[in-house]
């Protein structure tokens, strides 16, 4: 599959996060909830690793990647126990748009941090985006 079939499959997953989540932050602290979706992300990605037999480049990560990878997850730790918190507070029509401008930031520190071109087509895209996002809230 190409790169862009992943991304859409990860597009109509986060949509279906949102509503699923909406649904099961009632009643429950977000922090908690948090820790119980971090439990199944953990279940399902290791058995993908080892289903997959990808357990054997263990050995082979670099330190470098370690690090990257632990504050990647710190990163999401964090997106995700204030989206828990976001959505017990707002309808999920109001904070799906605006979880969404980590595009516009993604966007910057890819241009910024990895040298990443950024055109007027994708300038422009992200901009409409933006508003969009900010439109759902007017």
């Amino acid at each position: 599959m190409s790169w862009m079939v992943y991304a859409l499959i990860s597009a109509a997953a986060a949509a279906l996060t949102a509503i699923l989540a909406k649904i099961g932050v009632e009643g429950v602290p977000s922090t908690l909830a948090t820790a119980l979706r971090t439990v199944v992300v953990l279940v399902f990605a290791w058995a993908l690793v080892f289903g997959l037999g990808q357990d054997e480049a263990l050995g082979r990560i670099s330190k470098r990647s370690l690090l990257f990878l632990a504050l990647s997850g710190l990163a999401t730790g964090v997106s995700w126990l204030a989206y828990f918190r976001a959505l017990q507070m707002a309808p999920a029509a109001w904070v799906a748009p605006i979880d969404k401008l980590s595009l516009p930031l993604t966007v910057l520190l890819a241009a910024v941090w990895l040298h990443e071109p950024v055109s007027w087509k994708v300038a422009a895209g992200v901009a409409l985006m933006v508003a969009g996002a900010l439109l759902t809230r007017a």
